[in-house]
């Protein structure tokens, strides 16, 4: 077998890094991990366990991995980084060599890629969103975040993987080159089914309303408390209608006292018993009103289960909806009444039919295996 050949089929050894390990990165690297070591490469998979979810470690400890490391990384640069970057290289080293380092989002992208001159297995990153692409980000962070990536794009990364078009053109716009990128839209698998009427059971929710749901961190990215605000004016046109709401994070004592104020406090549902594809099965259509995303997974997720969905006008949206088609699309700002409006006009049951059928028709287009295969051919067009 010539060299071209091996390089072509052989297994590889690849280093799977990552900060955050819940929402849309943490769901993307289980499944990237999984998918690959399936196909029979090494991986080793080193994360930090500051803000790992339970959920997260134990589904990483049950695929098998060749290896899972412990890397304490923090969210916000500080000079435990010198600590946390030496860490990480003696864990390449030790368990080394490897085809490519892969970072997942803005921390451990950075510290996976600054590396020492010379030689280097090619570095890969996936932003998952750039933080420069948070539009309450001020102009004095937008200077100092876009130099950071555009200087690591530019000088210490061999590709860097956008999870959707959008999310390719940000790149450019901040000085990326054209030939540092690729796109691998996302992929998931069908969410489960048959779990509709025990989820609205347990959570006192009659069975012939109309649900909306809202899967995501309790974080200013989502935005969870704009939704809250645009349901209880919702509400009062739809007294049916109940809003579920499947997450946690730092904004959760907001919109616990938001909803505790809202007129329609009672028809609105805060858990985390459940994961968001087991909750997808209960609502009737989603409402994901973010301020900024890259390619969310509760998109996709939503597309495959065919549901149709209301979204802010933010990355990867045009992705998965055709306004006026399977959903509506709404400007991305503070102001509840237009989400509102939206909430009202597809809980319109003619309206509402139209967008599910034209959903069903899309649900297969979001193939996991497809991001697998796709993510490996990069990776062996950069092993030399």
């Amino acid at each position: 077998m010539d060299r071209h050949s091996d390089r072509a089929t052989r297994p590889l050894r690849l280093m799977q890094v990552l900060e955050p390990s819940g929402g849309g990165s943490g769901r993307h690297f289980i499944d990237l991990c999984r998918g690959l070591k399936q196909r029979g490469h090494t991986i080793h998979a080193v994360y930090s366990p500051r803000r790992a979810e339970e959920r997260f470690v134990g589904e990483l400890a049950s695929l098998g991995l060749d290896g899972i490391h412990l890397l304490d990384m923090a969210r916000s640069p500080g000079l435990c980084d010198f600590g946390a970057f030496a860490n990480l290289r003696r864990l390449m080293r030790k368990h080394g060599p490897f085809d490519a380092i892969h970072g997942h989002s803005s921390k451990a992208g950075a510290l996976a890629r600054i590396r020492l001159p010379g030689r280097h297995p090619p570095r890969v990153y996936t932003p998952h969103a750039f933080r420069t692409m948070d539009p309450t980000l001020g102009k004095g962070g937008r200077i100092v975040y876009g130099t950071i990536e555009t200087c690591l794009g530019r000088f210490f990364t061999d590709r860097v993987i956008c999870v959707s078009a959008d999310e390719y053109a940000h790149a450019r716009a901040i000085g990326i080159p054209r030939r540092k990128l690729s796109i691998v839209v996302n992929g998931v698998d069908t969410p489960p089914g048959g779990l509709r009427g025990t989820i609205r059971q347990a959570l006192a929710i009659p069975a012939e309303s109309f649900v909306f749901g809202f899967v995501g961190r309790l974080s200013p990215q989502k935005a969870p408390e704009r939704l809250v605000d645009a349901f209880t004016i919702a509400a009062a046109k739809l007294p049916e209608a109940h809003l579920l709401m499947v997450g946690t994070g730092e904004l959760e004592d907001l919109v616990r006292s938001r909803i505790d104020q809202s007129p329609a406090g009672a028809r609105i549902h805060l858990t985390h018993r459940y994961t968001g594809p087991e909750a997808i099965d209960a609502v009737d259509a989603i409402v994901m009103p973010s301020r900024y995303e890259a390619m969310s997974y509760v998109m996709l997720e939503a597309a495959a289960a065919a549901k149709p969905l209301i979204l802010t006008d933010v990355g990867g949206a045009s992705t998965v909806l055709e306004h006026g088609c399977n959903g509506i699309l709404v400007a991305n700002d503070d102001t509840p009444h237009p989400l509102a409006s939206a909430m009202v006009g597809l809980a319109e049951p003619s309206r509402l039919q139209r967008y599910a059928m034209a959903a069903r028709l899309r649900m297969n287009d979001y193939d996991l295996h497809r991001m697998i295969t796709e993510t490996e051919a990069i990776y062996r067009s950069l092993v030399t």
